[in-house]
């Protein structure tokens, strides 16, 4: 391969880091699906139920459902009465109490609408990578309960309806959805519901005048489902614990009880089936989709045909409530039965008479079924049997593929066979012998699933050890890239020979070999052939990796020069341990910070004293950003606080608008035209018109709070400002163009005022104290970093004028000041040092503290929709997640501007630091890869998924922003005053700063 160039070398590292992002979703979350499955159903000559109902309360927290609260409703008159707690659900609550079974349904991560309606109706946890497809309508092809129905009426959101119409069979699902425009979540979500209900209503009702409707409706096998989305929406708008969370269970249960007493009377003959549950929960925050308890435990209750009563125990608490989680739900002597999301699916087919659907791993839950043992015990084989039937189907698939296949040890000898292992059970159940049967077949499903997950993790080692080699070799690759071109800037010849090249040829055509014989995935192709193309450019170009280490560690003539950069490399990758720690406590950023704000004093006393104020700012910016990672993640909306963010923007831009001539002068002189009438008449006016969106942006953002929190919903007007503040501020700043100002704090200024009204409009609590304490953190590490480079490099000559330099304690930078000094005289940009290798880390620091500082992106449930309902109020979950993101890469536009601009200070080629970053920055995801877990606790599963593909993205943000640094400081240049130029040149022999891209030392 050529020597790359800088673009090149970019281009490498987005493709590679976006292809083995993907690696965990090929490794550790394989599709479950297969297709080709015989289907099984319980042979009975009558179905437990003729029909059945489905409730789906979007949303619903399980404790919610059976906690007693004071009436919520808005009709109470606050009377000693109404503050009495009592039950929400007295209709659901009388059916757990005498009619049916009750229990608390697990879900698993992540805990949103789609995955949690597929477990529930297909029996099957979609694999993670298909909820990346969005709200797609059926992105994936698998068996639901109502593909299995004979016919299927339903009624609700577009966003679930229409994903199990379009994937069965054509004419089987009626689905009856209201627009995506009554999704408002600013307004009374109890409409959704009540329209829900109000459709069932009238579909009985056209039955009664409609012959044809009427006959369709009495045929046996025959499924009703109702999503209700209201309490979601309620939830995420005024969280699961306001009164009107609480108030919409109390429609809900009254709707529930409107159409149950409707059905039973419609058909009279007592044989339909009801089950009542919801998809996910909700979070105290509003949110939902990691594994939080609150977001994963969510009501089950069943009664109905075919449904076993409740089981009380006369004295002392029931079975089922040993977790204690149920205690305040006054139930206690209700037995409770937990089961997995997946199992409602496996119940649902057993109570309509249906065929289990071929893609449900959800065991039948004997609890909920009314019936003798043998009825039991007969039911579960079918459903054992239709689960080997994917376990059977995926080994010989495997079969077909693999050069040397091993088969599941517990299903893989004669006597252990699926066939001997039925066979067992069946002489089981006709002995009489049910018990055993039962036992049997329930440890048979779960052999069924062992092996299923056997057969899916049968690649693993195989695949990590080519992900871990393509990983290690990039970071190798980017190393030596760095040192090649900015360290011995391109000196050193490529070393590839004809026997290197064959050899890393056979290696690639090895593996090409045994992928194409196992019919492996495309991508396969390309986990093996980065390691194999890193590698060989690294032994190929060993060359400079000799060289670059006597460049880099020349300096090194004593025992305390090794002792030193031991503590140094010990120091380094401590800190990044501590960033990959920080994924699992913020705390951590907190200590950071607080040692951060000491840094200064590691370059002497005389350093500290010449530039105080500027240490002094450091050390206080650095303890205001201390304090954010120790305030909660999850914020509740805060008026005052937004106000008082956008009050201190305001004042910086306001005392920079005041004291801009003189700040540009303190700093350096800027150019002549700056002092023009006409050029600082026209710039103030620009920046007076930023300033001004600023302050508009918290008088729209107050307005529409004041709003929303009123029950008023997003007037127009307010939405329409909202959204012209937020573009004018994006683009307002372009108009500088028509009086450039190449100063750097000019530059800092515009780009702080430009994305101020988006840290007003897009938050909810103190985020935009946290931009104003970033922005003044990142400002003042530029200045400190140009500070220590200017004295290090004065010091640096002036030991070398005086040689004094073996008795100087700053003897390693002082060798790096030099070599920086030697290296202007080659060309342009001059070369990285050790030193340099600090900077980078100081910007992967600040990178992650963009993330945590103001939240745990790690976890998915906290996102907040309260600030985007100022401009999208209508459930729309594109252009919302759009704001969010956008929201979330402000801080990284910042982070990048001021390293781009400290790259032009310190005379460092544009890429070079990005470069360092992207390379030791892969150090975290290698850690974070074999974290990932896809068993365990959902909140691990979810959580260990967020910090690897986090940790990989960083890798394409850097060279994203790379680019973006490039936009945001064109044009900013550095001129050292000619009279000071002169007199740090007689003092000094420094090579000063010129607007050729040297760096620029005057302090």
């Amino acid at each position: 391969m050529a020597r790359l160039s800088r673009l090149g070398f970019l281009a490498i590292a987005v493709v590679f880091h976006l292809i083995y992002i993907y690696s965990i979703f090929s490794i550790y979350f394989v599709s479950p699906i297969v297709h080709g499955m015989r289907e099984f159903r319980v042979e009975t000559q009558e179905a437990p139920a003729k029909r059945l109902v489905l409730f789906v309360g979007d949303g619903l927290r399980a404790d919610k459902a059976f906690q007693s609260f004071p009436d919520p409703s808005p009709l109470n008159n606050d009377s000693a009465a109404a503050k009495e707690p009592r039950p929400l659900a007295p209709f659901l609550r009388s059916r757990v109490l005498s009619h049916g079974t009750f229990g608390v349904s697990n879900t698993r991560v992540p805990t949103e609408s789609r995955p949690g309606h597929v477990a529930l109706i297909a029996g099957l946890y979609e694999d993670v990578s298909a909820v990346t497809t969005g709200w797609k309508l059926n992105p994936v092809n698998f068996d639901s309960v109502f593909n299995r129905s004979r016919h299927t009426w339903s009624w609700g959101s577009p966003d679930i309806l229409a994903m199990f119409k379009e994937g069965a069979v054509p004419g089987r699902i009626d689905a009856d959805m209201y627009g995506a425009e009554a999704e408002d979540f600013t307004q009374d979500a109890l409409q959704l519901d009540i329209w829900v209900f109000d459709k069932v209503k009238k579909l009985f009702e056209d039955a009664e005048t409609n012959d044809t409707l009427d006959a369709e409706l009495r045929q046996d096998k025959n499924v009703f489902f109702l999503h209700l989305l209201g309490l979601d929406t309620t939830g995420h708008a005024y969280r699961p614990y306001s009164r009107e969370y609480l108030h919409n269970i109390q429609v809900v249960d009254k709707g529930v009880q409107e159409i149950t007493e409707l059905i039973e009377e419609f058909y009279g003959d007592g044989e339909t089936a009801f089950v009542f549950t919801a998809d996910h929960g909700m979070s105290d925050w509003g949110s939902h989709g990691d594994g939080h308890p609150d977001n994963t435990r969510t009501p089950l209750i069943v009664w109905g045909s075919g449904v076993a009563p409740p089981v009380i125990s006369s004295s002392g608490v029931a079975e089922g409530h040993e977790d204690g989680f149920s205690s305040d739900w006054g139930l206690d002597q209700v037995q409770r039965n937990d089961v997995s999301q997946a199992d409602i699916a496996a119940l649902m087919a057993y109570l309509a008479g249906l065929a289990f659907p071929v893609n449900s791993v959800g065991e039948l839950p004997l609890a909920y079924l009314q019936g003798d043992s043998k009825t039991k015990a007969e039911a579960l084989l079918v459903n054992a049997k239709e689960i080997l039937e994917m376990y059977r189907i995926k080994e010989e698939e495997k079969k077909s593929k693999e050069l040397r296949y091993k088969p599941f040890p517990g299903l893989g000898d004669e006597e252990h066979s699926v066939e001997h292992r039925i066979a067992q059970i069946r002489q089981l159940i006709d002995n009489e012998n049910a018990d055993t049967a039962i036992q049997q077949s329930k440890e048979l499903i779960q052999l069924g699933l062992e092996g299923i997950r056997y057969l899916q993790t049968y690649d693993w080692l195989f695949l990590r050890t080519l992900v871990t080699a393509g990983y290690l070799g990039w970071i190798a690759f980017a190393i030596t890239t760095v040192i090649d071109l900015h360290v011995l800037q391109g000196e050193t010849e490529t070393l590839r020979s004809v026997p290197s090249m064959i050899a890393f040829s056979s290696v690639l055509v090895a593996l090409y070999s045994v992928l194409f014989i196992q019919q492996s995935s495309w991508i396969y192709y390309a986990y093996a052939f980065f390691p194999v193309m890193f590698w060989e450019e690294v032994f190929a170009r060993r060359a400079a990796l000799e060289k670059g280490k006597e460049a880099l560690f020349g300096y090194m003539s004593s025992s305390w020069d090794v002792v030193l950069l031991v503590l140094k490399s010990l120091a380094f990758l401590s800190l990044l341990e501590a960033l990959v720690q920080s994924y699992f406590h913020r705390e951590v950023f907190t200590v950071c910070y607080l040692l951060a704000s000491a840094w200064p004093a590691l370059y002497g006393s005389k350093f500290v004293k010449q530039n105080a104020i500027l240490v002094a700012t450091w050390a206080m910016s650095c303890s205001f950003m201390s304090v954010f990672t120790l305030l909660p993640a999850n914020k509740v909306e805060d008026l005052s606080l937004i106000l008082l963010g956008g009050s201190l923007m305001v004042a910086v831009g306001i005392l920079y608008l005041l004291f801009e001539k003189s700040i540009l002068a303190n700093s350096g002189s800027t150019k002549d035209e700056l002092a023009s009438p006409s050029a600082d008449g026209l710039s103030r006016t620009i920046l007076g018109l930023q300033i001004g969106l600023v302050v508009l942006a918290m008088v729209v953002t107050k307005s529409s709070i004041t709003s929303i929190q009123a029950r008023e919903g997003l007037p127009l007007g307010t939405q329409v400002i909202g959204w012209a503040v937020l573009v004018a501020s994006l683009t307002v700043p372009f108009l500088h163009g028509l009086r450039p100002n190449s100063h750097y704090i000019h530059r800092l200024a515009v780009i702080f005022l430009a994305f101020a009204p988006s840290f007003i409009i897009l938050t909810i609590s103190y985020e935009g104290l946290f931009y104003f304490a970033f922005f003044m953190c990142l400002f003042s590490w530029i200045r400190l970093e140009h500070h220590i480079y200017s004295y290090t490099t004065s010091q640096s000559s002036r030991a070398e004028s005086s040689s004094m330099e073996n008795s100087n304690p700053l003897k390693p930078a002082l060798a790096s000041a030099a070599n920086r000094l030697a290296s202007l005289k080659s060309g342009n940009y001059r070369a990285l040092t050790l030193t340099d290798a600090r900077i980078s880390l100081f910007f992967l620091f600040f990178l992650q503290s963009a993330f945590f500082s103001t939240g745990n992106i790690a976890s998915v449930s906290s996102f907040s929709l309260d600030a985007v309902y100022r401009l999208v109020p209508v459930f729309d979950p594109f252009s919302q997640g759009a704001l969010l993101i956008w929201k979330l890469m402000v801080p990284f536009a910042i982070v990048s501007a001021n390293l781009g601009i400290l790259n032009r200070r310190l005379g460092v080629a544009p890429s070079a630091l990005f470069m360092v970053v992207m390379a030791v920055g892969d150090v975290m995801t290698l850690n974070f890869f074999y974290m990932v877990k896809d068993e365990g606790s959902w909140l691990d599963i979810g959580t260990t998924i967020s910090h690897f593909v986090i940790a990989s993205l960083l890798g394409v943000f850097v060279a994203g922003l790379e680019s973006v640094s490039e936009v945001i400081v064109s044009g900013v240049k550095f001129e050292g005053d000619k009279k000071a130029e002169q007199s740090e040149k007689a003092q000094n022999g420094a090579i000063n700063g010129t607007p050729n891209g040297k760096p620029d030392v005057k302090t």
